[in-house]
């Protein structure tokens, strides 16, 4: 049988595609019954179904992992109807690195962002659309899925596009990363909260373009894929330990950098506080030439 951490993230890329399926047919459906959870945080009918079929999936499988979703939820009928225990082929094909074979369930937690970009989701932009799946072996992220559930290549291609990655294995999936021209500084900051410090962190850096958008994981994707510099957010607690920690292993196992603006990395463990309090810096490279500009505005958030 195949090591439990392989087995795992064969299950969560499985139950990602289909808690994308879910998204889906809720837009499709036109029913989002929108609830306000606090100002600019909404929660659609996708979210608490993708939550469902996410956390009941990989909780009948993988009964001592703690799993730990963004939806405060109460248990329903629904949960055992959403369950799926397929597991994905192409990350079962692969070799567990030597240094997480042996590891046991009580020592995981799983961060589960069912519908990441909720606002874009509501609004149309559905491309920023991701559900994000981030595994921890104790403190560290160790893997990660990001898919998002409306990426169409051609209109003639189903839609849905998996990427998914581990420590010791790099990112897998539909990833092509590209490169950015050496002279161009751009920078993806959020749509929805720029004003105050987080402008004041944009105007550090002196980008040459700034990618207003919402969604933590399509701004690390941007990252990721060369599409930006760096994603920038100074703001105390405007994302949490589930919108990051896929993005987080997936970023480190190719290299690349996700911390504070202190330029500090982020822990994952289970009773770990939720928010990021000190911010977000996200880039593939010159993590030190950004934590430097970043300085004065990292101790307004310490």
């Amino acid at each position: 049988m195949q090591d439990l951490m392989i087995r795992l993230l064969a299950s969560s890329v499985a139950v990602a595609r289909r808690a994308g399926q879910h998204i889906r047919d809720v837009l499709q459906s036109g029913k989002l019954a929108v609830v306000e959870k606090g100002v600019d945080d909404p929660q659609t009918e996708a979210d608490r179904r993708s939550q469902r079929c996410i956390l009941a999936s990989l909780k009948s499988q993988y009964p001592n992992v703690t799993v730990i979703g963004e939806e405060d939820l109460p248990p329903s009928a629904d949960d055992q109807r959403l369950i799926t225990d397929a597991k994905d082929e192409s990350v079962l094909s692969v070799e567990c690195p030597k240094i997480y074979t042996g590891i046991e369930e009580k020592d995981i937690s799983i961060w589960v962002d069912p519908l990441d970009g909720t606002s874009e989701f509501t609004a149309g932009f559905l491309d920023r659309v991701t559900v994000l799946i981030g595994i921890a072996i104790g403190s560290e992220p160790i893997a990660g899925v990001i898919y998002q559930p409306f990426y169409q290549k051609t209109p003639d291609t189903l839609p849905g596009r998996m990427i998914w990655g581990m420590m010791g294995v790099g990112i897998r999936g539909d990833f092509t990363p590209a490169e950015l021209p050496p002279q161009r500084q751009i920078v993806a900051s959020t749509r929805t909260h720029g004003s105050g410090v987080v402008s004041e962190a944009i105007d550090a850096i002196q980008p040459d373009e700034v990618l207003h958008v919402g969604g933590c994981g399509y701004k690390c994707l941007l990252v990721l894929e060369r599409k930006a510099s760096a994603y920038v957010f100074a703001h105390r607690g405007g994302t949490k330990k589930w919108d990051t920690c896929a993005p987080d292993a997936l970023l480190h196992s190719v290299g690349g950098h996700l911390t504070d603006v202190g330029g500090n990395r982020l822990t994952y463990h289970r009773d770990v506080e939720h928010f990021n309090n000190h911010g977000l810096l996200v880039t593939m490279k010159n993590l030190d030439w950004y934590v430097e500009k970043l300085a004065p505005i990292a101790c307004k958030l310490y």
